[in-house]
């Protein structure tokens, strides 16, 4: 099963589970300030607070009346010209520091929820699918189960990022890394068309390049095995960048 099929499943399993509140702490242990912006997926209205400013050690919590089903991610690098806000990574094209239902523009390291499914209970997850831009691990405040565990991708994929897949900012450094299906856009890489299968759509040098980095994040769409974590018991949730 798919990573899309499964996150859509649950979407309209949740429609009919009971709901609890959630939180989700943010905190910014890069050396440098962050834009974390959030989108709600599965129909649902966005949350208030879609976009917020946090300064190194920084930290912000958001409410979440789950069942919710939606990503959260970190832009870089921003600033407001001519009256518009702009990023360098993962903006979103707002033009605002909130993203109000835009998503992040790859390449961006997501931190996905679908929150109150099935009874009651959370699955979470990091996602490489769209690329990486900065390391950030989610750990689970509360709950019960042997799966409630913390994931992460922890590592700067930047540092081996190779020259076709780089971003790089104005200095030349290179700012995010590019997965090889928004590089490339090419089915073998993007698991479409003919490769719309876990049987066909195989792991290539390019996603090992990211799960050797990330062991426990999405490097592909059919990555599901070893990448998708779940939880029941109501817990909330810590999402650190540069952990």
């Amino acid at each position: 099963m798919s990573k899309l099929y499964l996150l859509f499943a649950l979407s309209l399993a949740m429609l009919i589970s009971g709901a609890h509140m959630a939180t989700l702490n943010i905190r910014n242990n890069c050396p440098f300030t962050i834009w974390p912006a959030t989108l709600t997926g599965g129909g649902g209205p966005q949350l208030p607070n879609t976009g917020f400013e946090l300064a190194p050690q920084g930290s912000n919590s958001i409410n979440v009346p789950a069942p919710w089903v939606g990503r959260l991610w970190a832009r870089t690098q921003c600033s407001s010209s001519s009256g518009r806000f702009t990023c360098a990574t993962a903006d979103c094209g707002s033009g605002e520091v909130g993203c109000n239902g835009a998503g992040a523009a790859p390449p961006a390291t997501l931190a996905e929820f679908t929150l109150a499914a099935n009874g009651g209970q959370d699955f979470y997850d990091v996602s490489l699918v769209d690329g990486f831009n900065l390391p950030v691990s989610i750990t689970l405040q509360g709950g019960s189960g042997s799966t409630c565990t913390t994931t992460s991708c922890a590592a700067n994929v930047n540092s081996v990022c190779p020259s076709e897949l780089a971003v790089r900012g104005s200095d030349g450094n290179i700012i995010a890394c590019k997965s090889a299906c928004v590089a490339f856009n090419q089915p073998q890489y993007c698991c479409t068309d003919a490769y719309n299968s876990a049987q066909i759509c195989q792991p290539t040098d390019y996603s090992r390049i990211f799960k050797n980095q990330c062991p426990q994040a999405y490097s592909y769409a059919y990555d599901d095995p070893a990448s998708i974590f779940s939880c029941t018991g109501g817990p909330n949730y810590l999402i650190t960048f540069c952990p």
